[in-house]
């Protein structure tokens, strides 16, 4: 039987979270993050999140648990992942899909909304008139260049066979736009989400297959996070660098680059 289902988390809080928490808090232009993008580890309080996860899979129902799981190579997502198997005490191998990585910033890589302003007020300008769904910064990537990732991975987990169920650790715009394809919405659909229900740490989203559903997928949930509030596990959903630009509430500034 092919995959049936898709369990989406996004991975814990990482270091790079808070750092971009402080740079926007107060009113820095850079966000002083400890290592590369690819590197950036998860927070103690991340690692306990994962851990939560773990706990969550390891109370699923057996025709429920994860046969493959795949994750963004960046390295908050595979601790994520790997902390989360070793307290279901599930042993699969971790498969790193480099199609599952953040979105590249480019330029505005470390910058904060106020940074990207001040350094690119052109790209500002640009970023305004384009809308943050095509935006694409300078050497980085768009919205919609992410879904194009997340459209070839989605066809490819729909192909596994002998498995019904995947596990997925990545970022917060990468499980944003797994449910937007699923689910067929439009470009004001998805933006709305991001800034009404923007993704936590560690929260987990599902797709499961639908035959009525034009995508043939549907998502039963979004953004779970009573695994966390359960155990007493701290709660965030803090973005990472920017690329909003301008006025607008913290969401709207700061609500898709995932640190």
């Amino acid at each position: 039987m092919p995959l049936q289902q898709v369990i989406l988390v996004r991975h814990g809080q990482s270091e790079g979270n808070v750092a971009a928490e402080l740079a926007q808090r107060d009113g820095l232009e850079r966000i002083d993050v400890p290592a590369r993008d690819p590197d950036v580890e998860l927070s103690a309080t991340g690692r306990e999140q994962a851990a939560a996860v773990g706990r969550w899979l390891g109370e699923l129902a057996e025709a429920d648990q994860p046969g493959v799981v795949w994750s963004s190579p960046y390295r908050r997502a595979r601790q994520t992942g790997e902390i989360a198997l070793r307290e279901a005490d599930v042993d699969l191998h971790l498969r790193v899909d480099e199609r599952l990585r953040d979105r590249d910033m480019g330029i505005t890589d470390m910058l904060t909304a106020d940074g990207i302003t001040k350094k690119y007020p052109e790209e500002a300008e640009r970023r305004a008139w384009i809308g943050k769904f095509y935006y694409r910064p300078p050497g980085g990537e768009s919205w919609a260049d992410v879904a194009g990732r997340v459209r070839a991975v989605l066809a490819e987990l729909a192909a596994v066979e002998g498995h019904e169920v995947a596990l997925v650790t990545a970022h917060d715009v990468v499980v944003l736009l797994f449910c937007y394809v699923a689910e067929g919405l439009d470009e004001e659909a998805v933006l709305e989400r991001s800034r009404s229900d923007p993704l936590r740490n560690a929260a987990i989203c599902r797709l499961v297959r639908d035959t009525s559903s034009p995508t043939g997928w549907a998502v039963t949930d979004y953004n779970l996070d009573d695994h966390l509030r359960r155990e007493g596990v701290e709660v965030t959903d803090q973005p990472g660098a920017s690329d909003e630009v301008g006025g607008g509430s913290r969401d709207e500034q700061s609500e898709d680059v995932d640190a």
